[in-house]
């Protein structure tokens, strides 16, 4: 944890604890024992029992007492599809990633910047869908795909910065920028350009070229990327598609004017 986080967490008390227990109980990806939880938390046994309890209680996680295991309760199921309907961008855009998809014939991705890290929202696979890390709801670094790139590329001075310090930089693979001096230097080159590359950054195999979603006063609400193997297609072959890709962001900002933009 950064010094940044823990002060973070630290001023946001009882319930920024809370919700970090939620973020780590969603991290297993399977229900989770109270022990397994507590072995991986910075919280005394009897704070994370109370914290944990009262989540149950509102209904944010599920207790199995057969299993006597922890899992996000119906109740975030609840706030998920609000969340969905009214802050992401995925159902405007539904339309315009579909008709992509079907032109180029490979995986779109729809993705909104979190606090410096990728959140995707929506997936289109292609005809013949390749296995990669990214699916719809999950969280990737920023700093190392197409879509994280070409989000931070269009942000003010100050929350680029900050973006940029929330970077684990860790080198994924070869060709993966391991450096926040190596990523202000590309998030430059890719202001200018308009466009993003995933040079096989995050995934062996895996490219990608990506566009921001801004809207009409140039904030960044989004990117729109087309991805794709290396046993397929070249970069230089995704480049044929920027018109369109570039287009289609621009329709799907378009869409969005009406929007109320999540703060």
């Amino acid at each position: 944890m950064t010094a940044i986080q823990s002060s973070q967490r630290g001023a946001d008390g009882t319930v920024g604890k809370a919700l970090n227990i939620l973020d780590q109980v969603a991290q297993f990806g399977r229900p989770v024992r109270f022990g397994e939880l507590l072995a991986a938390s910075e919280h005394p046994k009897a704070t994370l029992y109370r914290l944990v309890q009262t989540l149950a209680n509102q209904g944010m996680l599920t207790y199995d007492e057969d299993r006597q295991t922890y899992a996000p309760g119906l109740r975030l199921v609840r706030l998920a599809h609000a969340a969905w309907r009214q802050s992401s961008l995925a159902p405007i855009a539904r339309p315009y990633i579909d008709a992509l998809a079907t032109q180029v014939g490979e995986t779109i991705h729809l993705a909104q910047l979190d606090r410096g890290q990728v959140l995707y929202v929506d997936k289109r696979s292609a005809s013949q869908p390749i296995e990669m890390f990214s699916q719809a709801g999950k969280v990737g670094p920023g700093f190392c795909t197409g879509v994280g790139k070409a989000m931070m590329a269009f942000l003010d001075e100050n929350t680029q910065a900050d973006a940029i310090r929330r970077q684990a930089f860790l080198a994924h693979t070869p060709t993966t920028l391991a450096s926040p001096d190596a990523l202000l230097a590309e998030l430059a080159e890719i202001k200018r350009d308009g466009v993003a590359f995933d040079r096989e950054e995050h995934e062996p195999g895996i490219i990608c070229i990506a566009a921001p979603i801004l809207s009409e006063g140039g904030r960044v609400i989004g990117a729109l990327s087309i991805t794709t193997s290396t046993q397929r297609q070249t970069l230089d072959g995704l480049l044929v598609h920027r018109p369109v890709l570039q287009e289609t962001a621009a329709e799907i900002a378009s869409a969005a004017e009406t929007w109320q933009f999540p703060c």
